[in-house]
């Protein structure tokens, strides 16, 4: 079952369309990605969905009913542009956001030291945000999003300024989340997390979605005849009149092929040619990544 849904919304902004009829269903429990390059709408969309604008025209539901401003107390949003107040103590400072979610002060102590506990920044609770890094600064205000348990999570690119430790951290921090039950709508441009962590995806380009599906079926969708056949030691495959070679890597004792069919000859039929070519290791569907996907995708919608 859905957790949000939104049907045919549309966001006008002077001359500039920033939504086009933009309908999307986030499954409950799931990690779902929200992409696209910067100006396509994603911005504006989440700023509908935590009541920050309206649209012009179109449905937000959450949970089945007409989303409103009482239903913020089950949203945690992490924008990108984030801000704290600098002069304020670490401690005051996620004490505040946690009391505006509607925690009381022992709930919000006891939740919030476990959590900085965890992502070890304990030792900075009684420091001045300003002395805080980037890094630092951005653990404060995800753990000030997800501390009230919200049934909807909110991430928008929150593993920028992290280092790859700090980022596998956060990633199975939101993992974990998700199989505690919460669903995460996840706007990114690292194609690799959303290969990663995401169950669905909707691709917004010039204001509308252009994409959306599961991942794992996408990624079949769009392997489009494509394959990667491994064969021992060194080989040399030609273009025949039913694939063409794309890329040929040796490495030490083995030989990596990846091959396109013009998809009129089975798969038995085109290991048997390859066969000619040399003892095979493997011969399997070559899955392009969410990243090809994404260029191929955004390539194609310009032209049209």
């Amino acid at each position: 079952m859905p957790l949000l849904e939104t049907e045919n919304v549309t966001k006008q902004y002077r001359k500039h369309l920033a939504l086009d009829k933009l309908s999307m269903s986030v499954p409950e429990q799931s990690i779902y990605g929200l992409l696209g390059p910067n100006g396509a709408g994603k911005t504006t969309l989440l700023r509908i969905i935590n009541q920050i604008t309206a649209p012009d025209e179109g449905t937000v539901e959450l949970d089945g009913h007409r989303i409103s401003r009482k239903d913020l107390a089950h949203i945690g949003y992490l924008p990108e542009e984030r801000g704290l107040y600098k002069k304020m103590k670490v401690g005051e400072q996620a004490l505040y956001l946690a009391r505006l979610k509607g925690l009381n002060k022992q709930d919000a102590i006891k939740g919030l030291k476990e959590w900085f506990t965890k992502l070890e920044i304990i030792d900075w609770w009684d420091k001045k945000v300003e002395e805080l890094s980037k890094g630092m600064q951005q653990k404060i205000q995800f753990v000030t999003t997800i501390l009230h348990k919200p049934k909807l999570l909110i991430f928008d690119e929150p593993f920028s300024g992290f280092d790859p430790i700090n980022a596998k951290l956060l990633k199975e921090e939101i993992l974990k989340l998700r199989e505690d039950g919460a669903t995460i709508i996840f706007s990114t441009h690292n194609m690799s997390s959303v290969e990663e962590m995401c169950d669905h995806i909707t691709l917004i380009d010039r204001s509308r979605s252009i994409l959306e599906g599961r991942v794992d079926k996408i990624r079949n969708e769009w392997a489009a005849h494509e394959y990667e056949v491994v064969f021992r030691n060194t080989v040399n495959v030609a273009n025949n009149s039913h694939y063409e070679v794309l890329n040929t890597e040796t490495n030490n004792d083995k030989t990596t092929v990846r091959i396109k069919s013009d998809g009129q000859k089975d798969v038995n039929g085109i290991i048997r040619d390859m066969t000619d070519s040399g003892q095979l290791i493997s011969f399997n569907p070559a899955l392009p990544s969410m990243n090809e996907i994404f260029i191929r995708v955004v390539e194609a919608n310009k032209n049209n």
